[in-house]
């Protein structure tokens, strides 16, 4: 028989008198024995082990009768009204998935709410993860279920894939197209390198000081990949959508993409590369700074940096949408989790992981762009993107033309610019032994920073992070090189460009944000000449 006890967990505790004391209790003081009721009701033999709920009217869990935190925590989050979020006209085949039984977990065949259709395993509870609490409870802490981080098969049973994939939900089809699901092979033997913490996801969760046991944490000796639960807590957590750290923060150290896409973020003695400088690319921090290169606050920044962009990062690399057919029927649902912010498409409208089409307004989705306000339509983020992608071409160029498509700054004449030359009469300008960034290997970094030369772990935004700081940047660097080298001055054509308002036509973005993010600061672009 189910309990009708209060979702505190607090038992009516049964009181039970010895018949000696009885006997004596005049004479001498009772003894009272209490005993608590079991913290859980007995499971119906098709519900395969699975508990439930403890009382389905207050959404106790039992598991959540000794585990008060997670219980707490859980009962915010989109799992806890997982029924209530099913459409009244959804098809009966969508209730697993917002329900307690086999999906998610290690349990074959129909169990929970599939075998019995019990409101007690309405939404998405603690067993949907974790599996059957029977075994555990009864023993008092035995059959304790410790879940996977991700499987390294994911998509696979078991998972979150369980639920959150196919044409509604396609997680995990996405994040295993993106970089976040690929396992570098020349990293993945070497566990304890400096590189752990952002390419192994275990290592990732342990810089963080997440304690939390899993399966994989102990055991497996290659790196893994940044699965659902590294980004995600499962037990819930403040930040929207279980996220571990916030996405609006523009506090590097509370930013949940910033914590890993904010590394080498200006030239070192020995490196002469940027590396997953994104986050301070979008604050306005990064690059090698030209003697005399001087602004307020140390940072420019674009209105992807403000409160026109509240979520940052995510604003842009994880947006949602639906794809119809002509007649406006459903086809697909992205989630964003390709995490790029315009996707190609493929003919039905479809993100896809190719990352080879053209930058127009119909080979690739511009939805992210316009969704803030910032841009009205695709095709004016389409233009926009192509204008500032030009721009800093054009910068760029007069510091480095990688000719031959290595990658790997050359000497003139395999490679063309100021820098190619410099490599061939001046090559001892990149030393890694002379204790010192010469003006050389910091043009090298602001190329980097803000051109297309295929490096993997640059930050690959053609500038668009950041248009303003990269203009200013390398407007700076080029009057540098020029002078500290004895480069002729450029052309009439070249001069005009490099004299003229960082941001060209886009300057007045620099102005027109009356409001930014707590500690950001709007600034013209004359402060940066």
């Amino acid at each position: 028989m189910r309990s009708a006890s209060p979702s505190t967990g607090v038992r009516a505790a049964l009181l039970f008198v010895s018949p000696v004391a009885a006997l004596f209790m005049g004479c001498t003081s009772e003894k009272v024995v209490f005993r608590d009721r079991d913290p859980f009701n007995e499971p119906v033999a098709a519900a395969a082990s699975f508990l439930g709920y403890f009382s389905a009217d207050t959404k106790q869990t039992t598991c959540g009768n000794c585990h008060a935190g997670h219980q707490a925590s859980w009962q915010q989050t989109a799992h806890a009204d997982a029924w209530a979020a099913l459409p009244a006209t959804a098809p009966e085949s969508c209730q697993s998935c917002h329900t307690t039984g086999e999906r998610g977990n290690s349990v074959t065949g129909l169990a929970g709410y599939d075998a019995t259709k019990d409101s007690i395993y309405h939404d998405v509870q603690c067993e949907s993860c974790h599996g059957p609490g029977l075994t555990h409870v009864k023993g008092v802490g035995q059959g304790m279920i410790v879940r996977p981080l991700a499987k390294l098969t994911m998509p696979g049973d078991g998972t979150c894939a369980d639920c959150h994939s196919g044409t509604h939900q396609p997680f995990v089809e996405e994040w295993s197209q993106s970089g976040h699901s690929k396992v570098e092979a020349s990293r993945a033997s070497n566990v304890s390198s400096g590189c752990a913490s952002c390419h192994d996801g275990r290592k990732a969760l342990v810089a963080w000081g997440v304690q939390s046991n899993y399966v994989e944490r102990d055991v497996a000796t290659a790196y893994q990949p940044t699965a659902c639960s590294v980004c995600h807590d499962p037990h819930g957590s403040p930040n929207t959508k279980q996220l571990r750290y916030s996405i609006s923060s523009p506090d590097p150290e509370q930013n949940l993409c910033m914590k890993c896409h904010m590394r080498r973020n200006e030239p070192s003695f020995t490196q002469s590369s940027p590396h997953a400088p994104q986050g301070a690319v979008l604050l306005g921090t990064a690059g090698y700074r030209p003697a005399g290169f001087t602004y307020a606050e140390g940072r420019i920044f674009s209105s992807h940096a403000t409160d026109a962009n509240p979520r940052l990062c995510a604003g842009c690399h994880v947006n949602g949408f639906t794809v119809t057919d002509a007649q406006g029927g459903f086809v697909f649902k992205a989630t964003g989790h390709l995490f790029r912010p315009v996707p190609c498409l493929d003919a039905q409208g479809k993100p896809t992981a190719d990352k080879s089409c053209a930058y127009t307004e119909t080979a690739r989705s511009w939805g992210s762009c316009a969704k803030s306000g910032c841009h009205a339509s695709g095709a004016v983020a389409a233009s926009a993107f192509n204008t500032v992608r030009a721009r800093m071409k054009q910068f760029t160029d007069q510091l480095w033309i990688d000719l031959n498509g290595s990658s790997s700054l050359q000497a003139s004449p395999t490679d063309a610019g100021m820098l190619a030359i410099l490599k061939q009469t001046r090559p001892a300008e990149w030393s890694t032994t002379d204790n010192k960034v010469t003006p050389a290997e910091g043009a090298e970094f602001n190329a980097r920073l803000c051109g297309e030369y295929g490096q993997a772990n640059s930050d690959n935004s053609k500038g668009i992070h950041n248009p303003f700081l990269c203009e200013a940047l390398l407007i700076a660097t080029i009057a540098e090189v020029r002078t500290f080298y004895g480069f002729p001055a450029p052309p009439a054509s070249i001069q005009a460009m490099l004299d003229g308002p960082v941001g060209g036509r886009f300057a007045k973005g620099m102005q027109r944000s009356s409001t930014q993010i707590p500690g950001h600061e709007v600034r013209t672009a004359g402060q940066y000449k």
